[in-house]
């Protein structure tokens, strides 16, 4: 008798052919593209306009040229998202960080302990505001903006650090109320 496939969500998860096309199609890139859904994709899909909207605000983020790296996007999904305790973020950005930055070993430094990874100063910063805006928000102060500036960080660079972390942190919200299980697949890419 084979093994039946690992519940991936505690909410019901549609099956492709079910969603709207638009939703279909953009599963059916990301597959063609990674060559597995990631499972994000599916669970999300239970709401195809939440889904919509999420994607959207993603792209919107992690996607668009600025003056962060996108390897520095994935550093503040990877650090905020351990400390949320999100196994599916840590593991999936963990995978494209390793890709992004081209170090397998970089992954894994920020989500244990980005304070000791090797990493720039600068990021350091960095990674310091995007923790404090993932846990504690109410304390951001002109200090911390001043201190992201003096790093090199421009205002637009800092709103950038601060949506990404807070957009994550629902993220990470989600996955774990869901139970989302990672993909076997992402404990490998990038190694």
């Amino acid at each position: 008798m084979p093994a039946s496939a690992p519940v991936i969500s505690r909410f019901p998860v549609p099956k492709l052919a079910d969603l709207p096309d638009d939703v279909r199609s953009r599963i059916e890139a990301v597959q063609e593209k990674s060559g597995f859904i990631p499972n994000v994709f599916l669970v999300l899909a239970h709401r195809p306009e939440e889904f919509r909207a999420f994607m959207a605000y993603h792209d919107a983020l992690m996607d668009k040229p600025g003056g962060l790296t996108k390897a520095e996007r994935e550093m503040i999904v990877v650090a905020t998202s351990a400390a949320n305790q999100c196994q599916y973020c840590v593991l999936a950005h963990g995978a494209i960080l390793r890709i992004r930055a081209k170090n397998p070993l970089i992954a894994d430094q920020i989500a244990i302990n980005y304070r000791k990874a090797d990493i720039t100063v600068k990021q350091r910063t960095m990674l310091d505001f995007a923790m404090q805006v993932a846990l504690q928000s109410a304390t951001v102060g002109d200090a911390d903006l001043a201190r992201l500036e003096a790093a090199g960080f421009s205002r637009d660079d800092v709103w950038d650090i601060a949506a990404i972390a807070a957009f994550f942190a629902m993220s990470n919200r989600m996955a774990n109320v869901t139970a989302m299980r990672p993909n076997d697949e992402f404990y490998k890419l990038g190694r």
